[in-house]
C-alpha cells in the first residue's frame, strides 16, 4: 500500500500528467483539495472509489484517513493543486507518514507559474533580459517569511518575479518593487490560469493596482513582474544559432 501524492496541475484536467492520471485510475481511495483541484479530474478515479474532499479537514483528520486506508491495504491518491514542490503543504504530511511508517510516492504536476506564462504567451527568461525566475510570496497570517527572504532582496537582482499567494497584498508588492523595477516595468496578474474563467490583467507596475481594483480576484491569482513580459528587442538564443558550435549539431564541438 502506498499514499501517492500527485500534483494535479493548475486547473485544467488535461494538464494532469499521464503518470498522475494512471496512478489515480488505480487507487480505490482519493483525497483531494476541493477548493483548488478541478473536480473533473476526479473522473479518472476508478468506479466506486472513496473520494474525500480535504478542504474542510485538519491535518489530523487527513492523516487519519491515510491511516485507515493503510490499515485496509488500500492505495491512496492524494491530489494537490499545482506542483508538490512549492506551497503544497505536503511537507507536514510526509513527516507524519514517515513517523507512522506508511510508504508514499510523489508525482510532480504542472506549476501555476508555467500555466500563467503559457496564458501570457511569454518565455520568462530571455537572453540578456532576464535569466532567472524568482518564485516567492508575501508573508501572511498563515506563514511568515524568513527574515532574509525579502522582496527587496529578490528585486535587487532584476530577475523576473512570480508572486504566489500575494494578491491581497498587491499594493505593498507594487510599493516594494517599484524602486528596483521602475513604475513603467511590465507587469501582469493571471487569475485562475488554465481554468475556464481564466483572466489576464496586463499593466505596468505603476498602474497594476488600479487595473486590478476594478474587478479584484479573491485568490488563485499570480502576480508577474519583469521586462520579459513585454521585451521584443532581445538577442536570439545561441541554442539554434547556425554559427554556434554545439555537441548535437553537425560540425559542432565534440
Amino acid at each position: 500500500m502506498n499514499v501517492h501524492f500527485i500534483g494535479a496541475g493548475p486547473g485544467a484536467p488535461d494538464l494532469l500528467t499521464l503518470r498522475g492520471r494512471d496512478i489515480l485510475a488505480r487507487c480505490p481511495v482519493c483525497l483531494y483539495a476541493g477548493s483548488l483541484v478541478h473536480r473533473d479530474i476526479l473522473a479518472f478515479c476508478p468506479k466506486g472509489a472513496r473520494i474525500v474532499d480535504t478542504a474542510p479537514m485538519s491535518l489530523d483528520e487527513i492523516v487519519a484517513e491515510l491511516q485507515a486506508a493503510h490499515a485496509a491495504g488500500h492505495d491512496v491518491a492524494r491530489l494537490h493543486s499545482g506542483d508538490l514542490s512549492v506551497w503544497s503543504a505536503v511537507g507536514e504530511q510526509l513527516r507524519r507518514l514517515d513517523a507512522l511508517g506508511i510508504p508514499y510516492t510523489l508525482t510532480p504536476g504542472v506549476p501555476a507559474f508555467a500555466a500563467a506564462a503559457a496564458a501570457l504567451k511569454r518565455e520568462l527568461t530571455l537572453p540578456e533580459v532576464a535569466q532567472s525566475l524568482v518564485l516567492t510570496r508575501m508573508g501572511g497570517r498563515a506563514s511568515a517569511m524568513p527574515p532574509r527572504e525579502t522582496l527587496a532582496a529578490f528585486a535587487a537582482t532584476g530577475a523576473t518575479i512570480a508572486l504566489h499567494l500575494s494578491i491581497q497584498a498587491l499594493t505593498r508588492v507594487v510599493a516594494e518593487l517599484t524602486p528596483y523595477y521602475g513604475a513603467d516595468c511590465p507587469a501582469a496578474v493571471v487569475i485562475r490560469a488554465s481554468w475556464p474563467d481564466e483572466r489576464i490583467i496586463r499593466a505596468t507596475l505603476g498602474t497594476l493596482a488600479a487595473a486590478v481594483a476594478s474587478d479584484p480576484p479573491e485568490r488563485t491569482a499570480l502576480i508577474l513582474v519583469g521586462q520579459v513580459l513585454a521585451a521584443e528587442d532581445f538577442r536570439d538564443s545561441a541554442l539554434y544559432d547556425a554559427s554556434y558550435r554545439r555537441r548535437y549539431r553537425s560540425g559542432g564541438a565534440p
